[in-house]
């Protein structure tokens, strides 16, 4: 099981580094911002459970590495979570698993921001969804397939 766990983690980890991949393409390629988004999410929650972050010069720093990490934490424990699931049968064409895999990340991702009330995902623009949409099913698609591959493996 512990096997399974790690080779989940490194999926949803190369996972991860595809969606950051697309994230950081469509940044390049429609001139748009980064998202602060991650960061609100990050001071919002360590605030609430009562280790916010002093105000400094530094704490928008801090933010941002405690964000990657806190994005790098849910794909690799997608990646786990779709291992263990995969393991125990529930084995589908990569094609849905990666849908998936895809739709539980941006799920995970997605549902605090709301919880939270820092986005309204009713409110937002096609191109919005299609910027989180895209990235999350290039996750699923990669970290899914991996999963599978290693399954097949003799």
């Amino acid at each position: 099981m512990i096997r399974t766990i790690v080779r989940g983690c490194a999926a949803g980890a190369a996972g991860t580094t595809a969606l950051n991949a697309m994230g950081y393409a469509d940044m390049a390629l429609r001139g748009r911002p980064a998202s602060s988004v991650p960061e609100t999410l990050v001071d919002t929650v360590t605030t609430r459970v009562g280790i916010p972050l002093p105000d400094s010069d530094d704490k928008g720093n801090r933010l941002s590495g405690l964000a990657a990490i806190a994005g790098i934490a849910v794909g690799a424990g997608t990646g786990a979570a779709v291992a263990l699931a995969h393991r125990s049968g529930a084995r589908l064409p990569v094609w849905l698993g990666g849908a998936l895999t895809g739709v539980l990340a941006m799920a995970a991702s997605d549902v605090p921001l709301a919880a939270f009330g820092i986005s309204d995902p009713l409110t937002w623009s096609a191109a919005d969804w299609t910027s989180d949409v895209v990235p999350h099913l290039v996750y699923g698609l990669v970290t899914y397939g991996l999963v599978a591959a290693w399954d097949r493996r003799p």
